[in-house]
């Protein structure tokens, strides 16, 4: 196993050499990615009604093409969903990956081309491989498996073309991935693409508590609960026990920083590494390339093209777009895709900032609204305004203001939750159904918040205080200097920031 430890370790670390080109040369790169794009798809449907042909520059691009958010995309990408070919990309797309969806659907289908998945979503998957061997050269990494926990993996064939398939992006990449791949993963596919979660995690952990786990890549939130099963299986006091070989998590999808204080109880180890990767349904963006950071090196050379809306352009009619050499350390962006997967000019709806800008790296710094994403969850203001209002009607309640956050993972056998205030003019009849109601509406809008609440499993239910005594609400922007009518209550946040200054001053 040494042998071909070394081996790998050497196969990986070939790709640093491009790596460090596209670090050196980034607008170089970009514009070779720029060009290859519009060249690709100039005779697409959407090459066509753009005019792609006639672009000769990004300015060109900027003039031609508006920027796009899902619902101006959507009817480009049904129609590929229905089989219509060369709409907007020339190669074949029969795969859709099903994300969390928008204000006027419940889910989004994310196309995903054979070039994404090799150009993007593979290439990233092996760049962080290399990326972390290079940083460990003393790593075992590929003597034992690789424990690969996805999201909700079902694959379905589409209803409206028996021809196409769909399922979360994970779901996607495990389906498609090459063998080598395949071998060095645990569990078994049939189980590690099962819908159902509670018999999957029980599978999961009986399958893989006897395999030799060197690496586990996942969100947190299934992580924990899926490492604490095997605890209680194996009557183990931590996973060490079960993996004593274990050395890295690639983690993603959430802000790790309110999960590290339970995984050091889980694996309690001071050699454990922990690396991030940002990577979305849309695409493969950024990854950790040095050791004991939170900066993402944002990643050139995947079949994206980076544009960036300074966040205080975002809700102007013709917002200013930056192509990547003019955007500045320290600002807030949205980030503008164009991919070859065929979404051009992209709203994804995440904010970065960059630390760094030779080479270029980022941070996430939050979603373009006000969201709840602590547990992969990805709810929106849209979604929570809407149960509140399912939630009111169904109880004669009369709602003033509300917020909510998260509660996070506490102790090893803790679950996460979201916590609301929420301030009434009348209150609800009957507390306990208005909480049932909006936790039910919250799964009917939202396909991530369900999976995360099945069966209590990640999510627990919702923890609401019921405010009858009006004005605390007001009185809390009064003490941040906030009070009048250009401020708004923020309704959620990703962070418990806004929620514990609340909840002190009701004491």
């Amino acid at each position: 196993m040494d042998v071909l430890n070394t081996f790998m370790t050497w196969i990986f670390k070939i790709r640093i050499g491009q790596i460090d080109n596209f670090k050196k040369n980034p607008i170089e790169v970009q514009q070779g990615i720029f060009f290859d794009l519009i060249k690709s798809a100039k005779s697409t449907q959407f090459g066509k009604k753009y005019g792609f042909s006639d672009i000769r520059s990004p300015k060109d691009f900027d003039r031609n093409v508006p920027i796009h958010n899902y619902e101006e995309m959507q009817p480009y990408i049904e129609q590929t969903m229905k089989g219509e070919q060369n709409v907007i990309w020339p190669s074949e797309i029969s795969w859709f990956s099903k994300s969390s969806g928008t204000t006027g659907s419940r889910s989004k289908f994310i196309p995903v081309s054979q070039e994404s998945l090799e150009d993007c979503h593979f290439k990233g998957g092996k760049d962080m491989l290399s990326l972390y061997v290079n940083n460990y050269p003393d790593s075992k990494l590929f003597t034992g498996k690789s424990l690969a926990i996805g999201g909700s993996s079902e694959v379905n064939a589409l209803d409206i073309n028996k021809n196409s398939q769909y399922g979360d992006i994970s779901a996607v990449i495990m389906r498609n991935l090459p063998v080598w791949a395949q071998l060095a993963r645990t569990p078994s596919l049939e189980t590690a693409l099962m819908s159902e979660w509670e018999e999957k995690i029980e599978k999961m952990a009986k399958e893989t508590m006897e395999e030799n786990v060197l690496s586990i890549s996942g969100v947190p939130t299934w992580t924990i609960v899926l490492l604490q099963r095997i605890m209680e299986l194996t009557n183990s006091s931590n996973i060490l026990e079960v993996w004593p070989n274990l050395e890295v998590f690639f983690h993603g999808a959430v802000a790790f920083g309110p999960y590290r204080k339970l995984f050091s109880e889980l694996i309690p180890s001071e050699s454990m590494r922990y690396m991030e990767t940002y990577n979305a349904s849309e695409g493969f963006f950024g990854i950790q390339d040095q050791k004991n950071s939170d900066e993402l090196l944002l990643m050139l050379d995947y079949g994206i093209y980076y544009e960036f809306i300074p966040m205080d352009e975002w809700d102007r009619d013709d917002p200013k777009v930056l192509p990547l050499e003019e955007v500045e350390i320290g600002k807030n962006y949205a980030l503008i895709i164009s991919t070859n997967g065929g979404l051009w000019r992209y709203k994804i709806g995440d904010t970065v900032k960059f630390t760094s800008i030779r080479p270029y790296r980022i941070r996430i710094s939050g979603r373009t609204k006000h969201f709840i994403n602590a547990f992969g969850e990805e709810v929106i203001v849209e979604n929570a305004e809407k149960a509140i209002e399912i939630a009111a009607d169904a109880t004669g309640a009369i709602v003033v203001n509300f917020t909510a956050a998260p509660i996070y993972f506490e102790g090893s056998d803790g679950k996460g939750a979201h916590e609301w205030i929420i301030e009434f003019s009348k209150a609800p009849n009957d507390e306990a159904v208005f909480s049932e109601k909006l936790d039910a509406a919250l799964r009917e809008i939202n396909s991530d918040y369900d999976a995360k609440r099945y069966k209590d499993m990640a999510l627990d239910r919702p923890k609401i205080h019921f405010v009858t005594e009006e004005g605390i609400f007001e009185k809390w922007m009064k003490s941040r200097g906030k009070l009048g009518g250009q401020n708004k209550v923020p309704r959620l946040a990703n962070n418990r920031e806004y929620i514990d200054t609340i909840l002190e001053l009701m004491k």
